[in-house]
């Protein structure tokens, strides 16, 4: 008998209510499904709600008795994560965003400092559509809250911060210290956080003797190993339908991520407004519904397939596949407005998509 176990994207947005939470959680399946058809034994499995979202982490190679305190541990490195690096409530990252705006430098632990840098190399990469720097543009989308309403905001401070250009390029790595002479400038880790606790988790279980896991943050998953002997199986889920639009197979150390308009957003008017905003205008990207990268092994695949779908997202039509050159993704694809699938070559070699997805192979 076939067994499907649901894992969940971000549910801090719905359709027309401000908040649909975790009643949507247990119900609905939004980014990436796990699936496993076999008679092997069940991995030992814990869950928990860490980044706004549905954490779960599967592990097949050992017995309850190791595996629970390694699990345990990496759940607990994913709440000081959570805690050190929130956005609005008070954290590290609240207290720098404070001292940019006072146009003052701030001393900071040796691990933001490298997140900072790594996530500048990405952003450089991405023509800076991925922008951990927007914070504030976020902030007054509405999307700072762990409830929030459909409503517009304030058009003319939208307009007003967007001209100020903020960006993580405009923050200076001093030493011991950050900086930016942009007091617009606030960080938020909210598209590559996820990814940076993906590539920790795997870190910690290797280190603790288990290769055979998958951890799933919220839909950014990635696989250690393999599952009794079978590959983990993911299905990506449809951005407008209930369950998986496609399903692939995970090899070890690979990492998956998507993002869509459908994880956290408010409609107004009938029009939908999604947490993914394009830095050039200060609004909401337009044009595409999911955007999905699957990442080989390697020391930041987890970061690297949280961060990278965000410039194939905002890119859109006309520069999603240049994007995914120049970050070196080469498995990806994207579903636009009209719900067509674009996939690239490398990727339709490996994925299966269910009866009656409309799809397009692209790219050489």
């Amino acid at each position: 008998m076939c067994v499907r176990n649901t894992v969940l994207a971000p549910c801090r947005g719905g359709v027309r209510s401000p908040w649909r939470g975790l009643l949507a959680a247990l119900t609905v399946a939004a980014g990436v499904a796990l699936t496993a058809c076999s008679h092997a034994p069940e991995p030992y499995r814990q869950e928990a709600y860490v980044f706004g979202t549905r954490v779960e982490v599967l592990v097949a190679d050992q017995p309850e008795a190791q595996a629970r305190p390694a699990v345990a541990a990496v759940l607990q490195e994913f709440d000081r994560l959570h805690r050190t690096y929130h956005a609005w409530q008070p954290s590290e990252l609240t207290r720098v965003n404070q001292a940019f705006q006072n146009g003052q430098a701030v001393r900071v632990s040796p691990e933001m400092r490298g997140l900072v840098a790594d996530a500048q190399t990405i952003a450089r990469k991405g023509d800076w559509l991925f922008d951990p720097g927007i914070g504030r543009l976020v902030q007054v989308w509405g999307f700072h809250n762990d409830e929030f309403r459909p409503q517009l905001p304030d058009m003319a401070r939208v307009s007003f911060l967007a001209a100020a250009h903020p960006s993580l390029q405009r923050v200076q790595i001093r030493g011991d210290k950050l900086y930016s002479p942009n007091p617009a400038v606030a960080l938020d880790f909210g598209g590559y956080l996820k990814g940076v606790a993906l590539d920790r988790a795997a870190a910690m279980l290797k280190a603790r003797g288990i290769h055979h896991a998958l951890i799933n943050i919220g839909g950014n998953v990635l696989a250690l190993g393999d599952k009794h002997g079978e590959p983990w199986r993911v299905g990506i889920q449809h951005p407008r339908k209930p369950g998986p639009m496609a399903t692939l197979e995970l090899h070890d150390g690979e990492a998956i991520g998507t993002s869509g308009d459908y994880q956290r957003f408010f409609e107004v008017g009938g029009k939908r407004y999604c947490h993914l905003l394009d830095p050039r205008t200060g609004h909401p990207a337009e044009g595409t519904e999911a955007v999905t990268v699957l990442i080989p092994p390697g020391p930041h695949a987890g970061a690297l397939s949280d961060a990278a779908s965000k410039p194939l997202f905002i890119g859109g039509p006309s520069q999603w596949l240049r994007l995914a050159r120049q970050l070196g993704v080469s498995q990806a694809l994207r579903v636009d407005a009209s719900g067509k699938v674009q996939v690239t070559r490398a990727l339709d070699d490996r994925i299966k998509f269910e009866s009656g997805v409309d799809t397009e192979v692209v790219g050489p």
